[in-house]
């Protein structure tokens, strides 16, 4: 999960289910026990919370390059990243 999250550097629930391939649920139970353990901040963009490593956090460099470090070990999951949408799509534009 973290690893995605510093991959993406924001993110959101649905989002990261998505690209880990697992249920809402499951991603929403550990984003809230990170973000009560302090490592990731989250904050309302409209009806949406998004999620990014806490600016705070004591360690946060040395998690930022630790995380990066097992990114780059995962070819697949980096793929899975470069391929998700980031934004929305017009309205009415065909698939």
């Amino acid at each position: 999960m973290l690893v995605a999250l510093a991959l993406l550097e924001t993110s959101y629930q649905r989002e990261l289910s998505r690209l880990l391939d697992t249920s809402p649920s499951v991603v929403q139970k550990a984003l809230t026990g990170l973000e009560r353990d302090g490592l990731l901040v989250g904050r309302l963009i409209g009806r949406t919370r998004s999620y990014r490593t806490n600016p705070r956090y004591f360690a946060r460099t040395e998690l930022d390059a630790y995380l990066q470090r097992l990114a780059e070990a995962d070819d697949d999951l980096q793929a899975r990243a470069a391929a998700l949408r980031r934004r929305p799509r017009r309205a009415g534009k065909p698939l």
